[in-house]
């Protein structure tokens, strides 16, 4: 076995940790996917790679939302919908990503909109929300669901890659 190349004990300074960790946590590859929701004035969208299932029964998924994130409190008690990217859709993770491209193309959903195309779509009630640090944990009750074939769009280290679908 190979000894660590990095430990937390090793940085006095918190930032340089917190870069050091954040490292270490992006080799962990994740899908992407947005949550898409109505505000007040006009809809939203934020990428995320922060997205599990946690129950079957009652159907629920959680994602992680940054505080910081100008969406963040508007998010609060309303419906979202959580779509996980297809390989095609980079362009899509980078619009919700805070670099607008095209618009994309919606679909009215029952609950909360979603986007045309994704991977795979939950369109969710709120359940509940739970301090997580500088996130906040929104938990959603699954209501309508689907999926299509093709590949997948996932991120590690820092990048964008493709999970091929088998």
């Amino acid at each position: 076995m190979t000894a660590p190349s990095t430990a937390a004990a090793a940085y006095e300074d918190p930032a340089e940790l917190a870069q050091v960790l954040r490292g270490c946590l992006g080799r962990f590859a994740t899908g992407v996917a947005v949550v898409t929701f109505d505000g007040v004035s006009k809809r939203h969208g934020l990428t995320v790679n922060s997205f599990t299932s946690v129950s079957l029964d009652p159907p629920l998924v959680l994602v992680a939302i940054q505080r910081s994130v100008r969406a963040h409190a508007l998010l609060s008690g309303r419906p979202f919908t959580v779509n996980v990217l297809g390989a095609d859709q980079r362009d899509v993770a980078m619009h919700f990503a805070g670099k607008p491209n095209m618009e994309p193309d919606w679909v009215e959903g029952a609950y909360a909109p979603r986007l045309a195309g994704p991977a795979s779509w939950f369109e969710c009630s709120p359940w509940t929300e739970h301090e997580g640090g500088d996130h906040t944990l929104f938990l959603g009750r699954v209501e309508h669901f689907g999926h299509r074939s093709g590949d997948c769009l996932a991120f590690v280290d820092g990048g964008f890659v493709t999970i091929p679908e088998p």
